[in-house]
């Protein structure tokens, strides 16, 4: 499955959509240091760093071996604002101080699934603590079930939980601390060439009503797997 897409001529440019649905969300929220748990070859950190030099992109990545492949074949380089590290998600931001970035962008999968740890309820406590702002991708069907199971989660942490995105495929799960201009946010992704919708807080409440949420206790039972 396609995992990143660098226009090298333009690295401004993000193919996928999910991508420019997340940036539309940034560029609201005027959030300028971002910490990103999942990089492949950085297409996204890479167009925030490109746009706004002055901010502050740092990237998370867990295999060496991706890293190494995205600066041998998608030019991944050091530049103003841009920081890429290996390291595992959780352990980096159980380091972070409190209140330390504007935002959290988390686009990490095994295969094709987020990695429970990251997602469970102390896992978006810890987002929360250290950001306003969290973003996550992630990949659903119809049946909306990993949306609503990662949206409770957020709802734990975050007063304000809405969705961006279509009725398969990407979805982007937010939290907020803060109030954003949704309807401006709505209106940016409708216009996008692959138009997203916007699941307002009120609507989000009544999809994951019910739903409990993963904890690391339950995560950890389902044995060791690979997470960013």
């Amino acid at each position: 499955m396609d995992a990143s897409y660098v226009d090298l001529a333009d690295p401004s440019h993000l193919e996928f959509d999910y991508m420019r649905w997340m940036r539309i969300v940034l560029r609201a929220a005027r959030a300028r240091r971002i910490l990103h748990i999942g990089g492949a070859a950085c297409a996204l950190p890479r167009a925030l760093a490109l746009e706004d030099p002055g901010g502050r992109q740092e990237v998370c990545e867990v295999d060496p071996d991706v890293l190494a492949f995205a600066r041998e074949h998608f030019g991944l380089r050091r530049a103003p604002g841009l920081r890429v590290r290996c390291a595992e998600g959780r352990a980096l931001l159980a380091r972070q101080p409190d209140a330390s970035w504007d935002a959290v962008v988390i686009d990490a999968f095994v295969a094709a699934v987020v990695p429970r740890r990251l997602i469970t309820v102390e896992a978006v406590a810890e987002v929360a603590r250290v950001a306003p702002l969290a973003l996550l991708n992630v990949l659903d069907d119809r049946s909306a079930r990993e949306v609503r199971a990662i949206g409770a989660s957020f709802a734990a942490a975050y007063p304000q939980t809405w969705t961006l995105g279509g009725r398969s495929g990407n979805t982007i799960v937010a939290g907020s601390a803060t109030e954003l201009d949704l309807d401006r946010i709505a209106a940016c992704a409708a216009a996008d060439s692959s138009p997203a919708r916007l699941t307002a807080p009120s609507e989000m409440a009544r999809l994951v009503g019910g739903t409990v949420p993963a904890q690391d206790e339950e995560a950890d039972r389902a044995g060791p797997r690979p997470w960013c």
